[in-house]
């Protein structure tokens, strides 16, 4: 069973939100969860990436040659 959640907004960001999602050729509510899911998303890449530039920073990531990896594999 889905769950439903409620958000207040003003009307004219109430007919942004319907505007945009007929555009997308998407109800509201499935524009709205897509939306909201895609700025998690982005959120999770920015940490990730930050923490790459952190460890990368502080000396903490190694790169390997495709030679290293082969003989790491035995391959």
């Amino acid at each position: 069973m889905n769950s439903t959640i409620t958000i207040r907004v003003s009307q004219e960001d109430k007919e942004i939100f319907k505007r945009v999602s007929r555009e997308k050729g998407m109800n509201l509510s499935d524009w709205a969860r897509e939306s909201l899911l895609a700025d998690i998303e982005n959120d999770i890449d920015i940490k990730l990436i930050e923490e790459y530039e952190s460890d990368k920073k502080n000396g903490l990531v190694k790169y390997y040659t495709a030679d290293e990896i082969e003989r790491e594999l035995g391959i």
